[in-house]
């Protein structure tokens, strides 16, 4: 029999200190539990993903020292075998580094296994720093069992789509009695039970038990979900851990099946996870509070127009950070409507948060005196419409450096797409929680907000109201866009194409080709393409946005600004 312990925690990318600490801990409760191994995830030591912190020679005499204090650990339980991820220097031509997986016991490195498959596509760019490793299965005696390694890629390519190479191959003819995958796999919709496909299917077609360790957390616009999990060859996932939150658990192997630490059988596992609302809201929280730890923020400023974006943007973070730590500032002008600042009020009660008013007519009106003063020529259209946006915009930021608070933006991904937004206005701001949802979504999350609520936490009239910037007289969104739910379909087929789940690229194609099939329709595509296209520049320049689906802007989406597109 074999005891695993799977370590499913929170590093923070950089803070060794703080990472080995956690690791330490676990190992504690590892050996508590009578445990022959625990396991981490990927780069575990450093944190996924450094970037260009590996460049450093710095950051990795840190990693390097921290690897030591982990080896020094090791022997405070001699028989405790540490499975830990961590950069490793490479010999030869090429790359100065390995993504490394390391067991170390009792002082020592007992076994090293360097990633062979470098996933450099979306949001990955490992062949910038890492050399691949070679193409050889590691496995190790621990107690009455070989068990063989993998790091994250390794394992899903074993369909041979992706490359040439595939290590579950190698590792079959090792003949391990378990294989221990570790893994930083980001979450987005879908990626729980594609995880649970490709890493069932391996395990029944070579035989093998297999334990897959995630990270958990958010990074940057990364969010990593945990729900590690234990598959066997025939029976499929048979254990997951926790989603969105740390967890250190001990299982028990014997000939080929998975049992709780105790010896009892493991909770049966659904084949679908959460819905697509509750997934968007956890996602949400946790990159949200992860984001704001990390930056040293504790509290969150929102500017209030009493529409739907910022409704949502204000209850994600009332319910994340606390009611106490939100701050929501209405600034009307000239142009608003009474309705906008009587929903804010109403909204900022409904969560229990502050609302400060900030009337901005007489700035704007100085602006526009100033401006016929010095240009000789008045501000009008589209200039007087951003201008009230950037005003809004410098307002928040006014508070923002004088409280501490972090600027929440509260852009979606229709209006990224699109452009309909104003840069150095409402696009400023620290994170975007809304910027990988499209407006329908938006509307369908305050919807099961509500719902899981049991009350209206977002007021109806909000969701009921048309979409407006009210930045002109009887402004609303369909004066220049096309419907949102016609204009998410067609950004859902551009954007994201085939890395749509199956049903909803087939739905989002259909939609599209029904209208490319009628010249006005056709001209509709081909003008949201255009949009989507130059507003490339607007983009670039926003703030970073919290990743949902399978491809986000950011780092998951990479495209010239300057560029002749059709």
């Amino acid at each position: 029999m074999l005891r695993i312990t799977l370590a499913q925690l929170n590093m923070t990318v950089g803070d060794i200190a703080g990472n080995t600490a956690k690791m330490e801990g676990a190992a504690r409760q590892a050996h508590e539990a009578q445990a022959d191994m625990v396991v981490f995830s990927e780069l575990s030591l450093c944190g996924y993903y450094p970037q260009d912190m590996l460049d450093e020679p710095a950051f990795l005499q840190r990693c390097e020292r921290g690897l030591q204090e982990l080896l020094a650990a090791t022997r405070q339980w001699p028989a405790l075998h540490w499975v830990v991820g961590a950069p490793t220097a490479a010999q030869g031509p090429g790359k100065r580094l390995h993504n490394s997986l390391l067991v170390l016991q009792n002082g020592q490195v007992r076994l090293q296994y360097d990633k062979q498959l470098l996933p450099t596509y979306n949001i990955f760019d490992e062949h910038r720093h890492f050399k691949p490793g070679h193409d050889v299965a590691k496995v190790l005696r621990v107690g009455d069992a070989q068990v063989g390694f993998l790091i994250c890629e390794d394992g899903w390519n074993d369909s041979g789509a992706d490359y040439a190479v595939n290590p579950f191959e190698r590792m079959a003819d090792a003949a391990p009695d378990v294989v221990v995958s570790i893994h930083a796999s980001p979450s987005s919709t879908g990626r729980r039970e594609q995880r649970h496909q490709v890493f069932s299917a391996a395990a029944r077609r070579h035989g093998l038990p297999i334990v897959f360790v995630n990270q958990v957390g958010g990074q940057d616009q990364i969010v990593f979900d945990g729900a590690s999990f234990a598959v066997e060859p025939m029976a499929g996932v048979v254990f997951e851990a926790e989603r969105f939150s740390e967890q250190v658990v001990t299982l028990q192997l014997e000939r080929g099946c998975f049992a709780q630490g105790d010896g009892s059988v493991p909770e049966p596992v659904a084949a679908q996870g959460l819905s697509t609302m509750a997934f968007y809201r956890a996602q949400i929280q946790l990159g949200l509070r992860d984001y704001a730890r990390r930056c040293g923020f504790t509290r969150a400023v929102v500017g209030c127009s009493g529409g739907i974006d910022s409704a949502l943007t204000l209850a994600l973070a009332a319910e994340t950070l606390g009611p106490d730590n939100v701050t929501a500032i209405t600034m009307p002008s000239r142009i608003s409507s009474s309705g906008s600042v009587e929903d804010s009020v109403a909204l900022c009660q409904q969560l229990g948060i502050a609302l400060i008013q900030h009337p901005i007519a007489a700035q704007v009106d100085a602006y526009v005196q100033q401006f016929q003063a010095s240009f000789g020529q008045p501000l009008s259209g589209l200039a007087l419409e951003n201008l009230q946006a950037r005003v809004r915009g410098t307002v928040l930021m006014e508070y923002s450096n004088s409280y501490g608070h972090l600027l929440l933006t509260t852009g979606n991904k229709s209006e990224l797409s699109v452009g309909y937004c104003t840069l150095y206005g409402d696009t400023n701001g620290g994170l975007g929680l809304l910027g990988d949802l499209y407006k329908t979504e938006v509307f369908a999350l305050c919807r099961h907000i509500n719902q899981a609520s049991g009350r209206e936490l977002i007021p109806q009239a909000i969701i009921d109201k048309p979409p407006s910037a009210e930045l002109a007289p009887d402004q609303r969104d369909e004066d220049s866009l096309p419907p949102y739910p016609v204009l998410d379909e067609i950004l859902k087929w551009q954007i994201e194409g085939r890395q749509l789940a199956r049903a909803e690229y087939d739905s989002a194609s259909r939609f599209v080709a029904d209208l490319r099939s009628q010249a006005a329709g056709a001209e509709l595509v081909e003008r949201v393409q255009r949009l989507v296209f130059r507003s490339e520049y607007k983009r670039r320049q926003a703030p970073p946005i919290l990743r949902l689906r399978p491809r986000a802007f950011g780092t998951g989406r990479q495209m010239p600004i300057a560029a002749h597109y059709a």
